[in-house]
Order: C-alpha cells, then sequence, then structure tokens
C-alpha cells in the first residue's frame, strides 16, 4: 500500500517535484516535458499551463555561469588538449540541460498558476483593461 503524496505548499517546492500547482499531490508531466490535460488527485485543468522558452533562458544562463568558469579553470590549470574539452562541455551542458529542463520547467508552471499569471489578448478584460486609451 502506497502512502499518498505529502501536500507541498511553496511553488517552488511544487515545480521542482513536477507537481500540481494547485493542489501539489497530482503529477505534472506525463512524459519528459509533456504536460498533462489535468491533474491525477485533483482534477486542475493544466491544457492552459505554458512555460514558453523561459526554462530553456535560465539554465542556458545558469549552465554558462557554471560551465565557463569550470572550462577557464581547467584550460589554465590542467592545459589539457583540446579533444578534452570536445569530450567533456558538451556531455556536461547537454545532461545539465536536460536534467534542469524538467523541473525549471515544473517552477515557472507553479510560479504562474501562484501569482495568476495569463497571457494578454485583445479584448480579454481578465487583466483589469478597460479598452483604448485616450490621452
Amino acid at each position: 500500500m502506497t502512502s499518498p503524496s505529502p501536500i507541498l505548499s511553496s511553488p517552488i517546492a511544487k515545480g521542482i517535484a513536477c507537481r500540481c500547482p494547485r493542489c501539489g499531490r497530482g503529477r505534472l508531466f506525463r512524459g519528459l516535458l509533456t504536460i498533462n490535460d489535468s491533474c491525477s488527485a485533483c482534477g486542475f485543468d493544466l491544457k492552459a499551463a505554458d512555460s514558453g522558452d523561459g526554462p530553456a533562458v535560465f539554465i542556458i544562463m545558469i549552465l554558462g555561469a557554471i560551465v565557463a568558469p569550470l572550462a577557464i579553470w581547467l584550460e589554465f590549470a590542467q592545459e589539457p588538449p583540446i579533444w578534452v574539452h570536445i569530450l567533456i562541455w558538451p556531455l556536461v551542458v547537454g545532461g545539465g540541460a536536460i536534467g534542469l529542463l524538467r523541473p525549471m520547467k515544473g517552477v515557472l508552471i507553479a510560479l504562474q498558476f501562484h501569482h495568476r499569471a495569463s497571457e494578454h489578448r485583445v479584448g480579454d478584460d481578465r487583466i483589469g483593461d478597460s479598452g483604448p486609451h485616450t490621452d
């Protein structure tokens, strides 16, 4: 018998755990990066959840800040042949990107839900747009 998942309260914790942004119990993903249509625990509709390119941008910045100094340090401290760099860094960057993409996407979706963010559409009154502004 399996125990129920703990309820997560922080949007960051929900995102890192890849859980539903509303209840913190249901799984957010059904594949590597495919978002479920709805939460299996609370039924929350996840079809509109979209993090866009945000996770990839953050991951590029994080990995760049880590890998670039490491590559420079390795070059000056050990002076390895170029094939060592060609072998090591694509694996580190590729593995890091794949490993971080899912939790980062979960965090951004959870933060969107937490802050009630939505896309602005023309004629959409949800964000307080009262129509054209005249001066």
